[in-house]
């Protein structure tokens, strides 16, 4: 009898959950969550999809604006290195008498005013280094060829009008003219401009060049991975391997990660106060920029390193105990090689973020307007993010081709670090 009730009450049971997952109230709650999770596939698409698209207009906008700058009016000359004049370093007079020369029909003062005005102003101390490089070129006539001013190089690029009332246009008539005969003449052509990248920053637009930046954040970054990568390091190690677990570490922890999250301007200002207001050290100098970048660094590569610390198995710390090493040759011989992957991955990431950084290094003098390229750690000198800041606020229409040259660069310069770190955590990441 007991049985009997038994096998009805199992019977009842099923036929019960039968109806309950057969319900429609059921099948409601199923088509809700089935809905649900495919709004939220839908919605994470969409938000992939926008970011996308924000990134295609961002990247669009820098290279429709910025590809220009590699290009740069020049124009040829014709001109005799007289000895006399060569002596007196009067190059100005060389270049104007040949250009002069192409345009016989312009005799007036302000017809030969404004032919001058097509050439730059550093166009003299071209010729000037020519001289230099090849004296034995005095005393002949060559063809060179020198910058436009960045006015031509603008019109010639288009982005300056030809019709329109001529005093609301940056060239009149009689400039148009000249340049159009020059440019029919092959005597004016668009060249690949190496002064981008050869040369520092100047007032003029087709003078300026983003080497000076560049070796200013070269030797600032220099600074900043010789101090913060051995101590990031060497404090990872401690912390994760050696020190005890108490109070005081459980304090530095949180220390640390509070500093990876402080914005970047406090170290500027920490750097102001102690590295120039207290040391004295000199100003816009690429040492006083590279303690900055390592202080900010710090904490990134302090955490990077302790995860890829954790991420190294037990096993391997036994085994090695097990036969005999000591702790420190248990982490120098075994647990160090096997997470520096790791490690180099976020010390590449943190040096790419200090490469991109513009705020600390504001605050402690470099937006000076530097002209020289740095040849040490001591000398003035600016960072390629500093160059693209100054460079942005000038009014010159040139500078805003080469504002978005720079970012280009750079850009170009961080996608290679980063790159870099994905390519060594592929090729000796470890899957335990």
């Amino acid at each position: 009898m007991t049985d009997l009730v038994q096998q009805d009450t199992r019977a009842m049971s099923v036929t019960t959950a039968k109806s309950h997952y057969q319900s429609e109230a059921f099948a409601r709650r199923l088509r809700a969550r089935y809905a649900a999770e495919r709004n939220f596939k839908i919605a994470g698409i969409a938000a992939i999809a926008i970011a996308s698209l924000m990134l295609v207009v961002l990247l669009t906008s820098i290279v429709s604006k910025g590809y220009t700058a590699f290009w740069q009016a020049q124009v040829r000359v014709e001109v005799t290195f007289d000895k006399a004049q060569v002596e007196e370093r009067n190059y100005a007079a060389i270049l104007r008498q040949g250009l002069y020369a192409q345009f016989p029909q312009i005799t007036e003062r302000s017809g030969r005013r404004m032919l001058n005005e097509l050439l730059s102003s550093g166009a003299p101390y071209e010729l000037e280094a020519l001289v230099a490089r090849d004296p034995s070129i005095v005393g002949t006539t060559r063809t060179v060829w020198v910058r436009a001013d960045d006015e031509v190089d603008q019109f010639v690029k288009g982005y300056f009008p030809r019709t329109g009332p001529e005093a609301e246009r940056r060239l009149n008539d009689a400039k148009i003219a000249a340049v159009d005969a020059m440019t029919a003449s092959g005597a004016l052509v668009q060249s690949f401009n190496t002064t981008l990248f050869s040369a520092g920053d100047s007032r003029e637009a087709e003078q300026a060049g983003i080497w000076g930046a560049v070796v200013g954040s070269l030797l600032t970054l220099l600074i900043t991975m010789a101090l913060s990568v051995p101590i990031g390091i060497a404090a990872a190690v401690y912390l994760e391997e050696f020190a005890p677990k108490n109070k005081w570490t459980d304090l530095i922890e949180v220390n640390i990660n509070n500093l990876a999250a402080v914005p970047s301007i406090i170290f500027g200002l920490l750097g102001l106060a102690v590295f120039l207001g207290f040391f004295g050290l000199p100003r816009s100098a690429p040492v006083v920029g590279g303690l900055v970048m390592a202080l900010m660094t710090l904490p990134v590569i302090i955490i990077s390193a302790r995860v890829a610390l954790k991420s190294v198995p037990p096993s391997i710390r036994e085994a090695a105990l097990g036969i005999g090493a000591s702790p420190l040759q248990t982490v120098t011989h075994h647990v160090l090689p096997l997470a520096m992957p790791g490690i180099l991955t976020g010390t590449i990431i943190g040096m790419a973020r200090a490469l991109g950084e513009t705020a600390p290094l504001l605050m402690i003098g470099m937006v000076a307007f530097i002209v020289d390229v740095p040849h040490g750690l001591t000398d003035s000198a600016t960072v390629l993010p500093v160059q693209i800041y100054m460079w942005a606020d000038s009014p010159e229409r040139a500078f805003t081709e080469r504002t978005s040259a720079a970012i280009m660069i750079l850009l170009g310069f961080l996608i290679l670090m980063n790159g870099l770190a994905v390519f060594l955590r592929k090729k000796f990441e470890r899957r335990w």
